[in-house]
């Protein structure tokens, strides 16, 4: 089985998803990406699917879950790379992929948590 690597940058883990996600190797990522932001404190998560060309249903949920565990876990995950055709995809599956935030590409995507970082501080 595949394993997707996690990538540490500072306060933000970075995932980049390069292959099409079968179910286990979706099952994976969240298990690991779930231990990772509990054993590194991280606060935020950015997820990159710009070369995911075709998600299904599981793989829209996955999202989801992983968004859920990560807020649970005080971190705050952005989806960045969505392809027009998924996001279509998506939306006539019903999946709003609700409390995952989107940015086009990694650079805005990286500067929104920033931003959402610095209005937690600001509000702590």
């Amino acid at each position: 089985m595949e394993r997707i690597p996690i990538l540490r940058m500072g306060e933000t883990l970075l995932v980049t998803i390069q292959v099409d996600m079968q179910d286990q190797t979706a099952m994976a990522l969240q298990e690991d990406l779930s231990a990772r932001i509990a054993s590194t404190g991280a606060s935020g998560v950015l997820i990159d699917i710009s070369a995911l060309e075709i998600v299904d249903s599981f793989v829209g949920r996955m999202l989801s879950t992983i968004s859920g565990v990560a807020r649970i876990l005080s971190a705050t995950t952005v989806v960045v790379g969505m392809q027009p055709a998924v996001a279509i995809t998506l939306v006539e599956l019903g999946l709003s992929l609700e409390g995952v935030r989107t940015a086009l590409d990694v650079e805005r995507g990286m500067a929104l948590l920033q931003r959402l970082r610095l209005e937690n501080a600001r509000g702590a």
